[in-house]
């Protein structure tokens, strides 16, 4: 019976605890990295680009993040590298929650991993069935910096429609607590 507890405790550890960047070579770059440009029209909007082509602007004034062309949805911008095994186990809850609230949530997963391609994203979305925004490239890292570099993952950020932060999450959490907030987020 001892076993099986301390088995339960470690597994529950390691699911609910995120990955640090100190334990991976692929590590997450806390370092500013070189951004272009073109890409940032001022330090407080960046550009991030979806895996499927499309370009994502956020902008941050003062506590609130907006994402342009968002319509009265609640974001949840989630942190995460492919290796990284918490961050896997929460892509099922992801599709879920992006089921259930197709219409009031929009969930924009940042990739905060050097050197993937494109076609390796898509590859890693369609083998995980994902059925939300994922993004890749160095202003992702910018991103994370913009918003107080992201140390360990998955990182999760909770936005109402409005961009105020409802909540934020590290390491695996339930489905069902993400799905109450986001209930909330909804109802404000």
């Amino acid at each position: 019976m001892n076993k099986i507890m301390i088995f339960l405790v470690s597994l529950s550890i390691l699911l609910f605890s995120g990955c640090n960047s100190k334990k991976e070579n692929k590590q997450i770059n806390k370092a500013p990295i070189k951004v272009s440009k073109k890409n940032i029209q001022n330090k407080n909007e960046i550009t991030l680009h979806s895996v499927n082509g499309k370009n994502i602007t956020f902008i941050k004034k003062n506590n609130i993040l907006k994402v342009k062309g968002n319509k009265n949805k609640v974001i949840l911008l989630t942190f995460f590298a492919t290796w990284c095994p918490p961050c896997k186990a929460e892509i099922p809850n992801l599709i879920n929650l992006q089921n259930k609230y197709k219409n009031r949530l929009k969930i924009i997963s940042v990739l905060l991993e050097d050197g993937k391609s494109d076609n390796e994203i898509s590859s890693f979305i369609k083998y995980n069935s994902i059925n939300y925004i994922v993004t890749n490239g160095e202003n992702d890292f910018e991103l994370s910096n913009l918003l107080g570099t992201i140390q360990n993952i998955p990182f999760m950020i909770l936005y109402n429609p409005n961009g105020k932060i409802i909540t934020q999450y590290l390491g695996a959490i339930p489905e069902e607590m993400i799905d109450s907030d986001i209930k909330k987020a909804i109802k404000k």
